[in-house]
């Protein structure tokens, strides 16, 4: 039995249809499920059971003997929120148990972090965990994940196997629900859907050229090979990066979406929103090669052809996986 948290969102659902998709039906998905938007990412999933993120541990207790696996995807993913005792709630404290109660009943643990702990990138972007306590986020939501990560890798009593995946700036299907927090492919579509034209930031550092911010873009499905990878390779716990290694700009990514709507690109800059400008990360590129070094030797999608993919197959039909 396999327990997927925050399995009614992006990342979640995908990585479900993936399973059924692989043979795996014997699932458990935990989230709230009280976002009617989330509810299509759910459509013709095969499971067990649903079981509210707050009576979660109740049931693990109870059935910790039939449980083979957790990925725990739940998570508070807004970047831009200010409240900090909810990230310290739901992405610190909630995975710290999780982690104890996994530990308690020698269960396999696969988490998912993030590539915005690096912060603005001058420390660079390597997954070894020396000096991984000296990087400095630059929101809420990254400290909340770097503070688990951080914790976790002090720990020494710890699951049978644990893993926590530091995700790139991951896009793909099933991710409708995500408002300002969906990805730019998101965002692109439907600007130029609506309008015929997409506007992207301005740069506003002398020595990058608008639209010439570069991040490291991954499609969902990557991210779930990965994830999949380590249910059957459990011998190198640890913290790994799960991106292309390959960064790409934002005007690539744009002309790609242009491409696949056969639209001639009509792109505009403007002004960085002064409230995140000291925030803004201009460049991000995972470094994989302890995740080549494991044992991962899957290549990773094309920006165009992942795009051309999500586009024509699932956001011209508003389709989910």
């Amino acid at each position: 039995m396999i327990v997927v948290t925050g399995a009614a969102g992006f990342i979640g659902s995908y990585l479900v249809g993936k399973l059924n998709r692989n043979g795996f039906k014997d699932l458990i998905l935990v989230d709230t499920f009280d976002d009617p938007a989330k509810e299509c990412n759910l459509n013709h999933k095969v499971f067990n059971e649903l079981v509210d993120r707050d009576k979660f541990f109740h049931w693990l207790t109870k059935n910790q003997n039939k449980v083979d696996l957790v990925y725990h995807l739940g998570a508070r993913t807004d970047t831009v929120g200010q409240e900090p005792e909810i990230y310290k709630e739901l992405n610190l404290r909630y995975s710290q148990k999780l982690w104890q109660v996994c530990t308690d009943f020698n269960i396999p643990f696969v988490y998912a972090s993030s590539a915005a702990t690096y912060g603005n990138g001058d420390m660079g972007f390597s997954d070894k965990h020396e000096g991984m306590n000296k990087l400095k986020p630059l929101n809420l939501y990254a400290w909340s994940k770097h503070d688990f990560d951080i914790w976790a890798l002090n720990q020494k009593e710890t699951p049978s196997f644990w893993a926590g995946l530091k995700f790139f700036n991951v896009y793909g299907p099933n991710e409708y629900h995500k408002g300002d927090m969906a990805s730019v492919v998101l965002h692109a579509f439907n600007k130029i859907k609506d309008s015929g034209e997409m506007k992207l930031f301005r740069s506003h550092r002398p020595d990058i050229k608008d639209g010439e911010q570069k991040r490291d873009f991954i499609h969902v499905d990557d991210i779930t090979e990965v994830m999949m990878f380590f249910m059957e390779n459990q011998n190198n716990p640890g913290i790994y990066n799960v991106g292309t290694g390959k960064a790409r700009s934002y005007l690539e990514l744009t002309r790609a979406v242009f491409e696949s709507l056969n639209m001639n690109p009509e792109i505009q800059f403007v002004d960085t929103p002064a409230s995140i400008r000291n925030r803004y990360q201009y460049f991000t590129e995972a470094k994989i090669q302890k995740l080549r070094e494991i044992g991962y030797s899957k290549p990773f999608c094309e920006l165009e052809d992942g795009i051309g993919d999500y586009v024509t197959n699932y956001l011209v039909n508003e389709l989910t996986y």
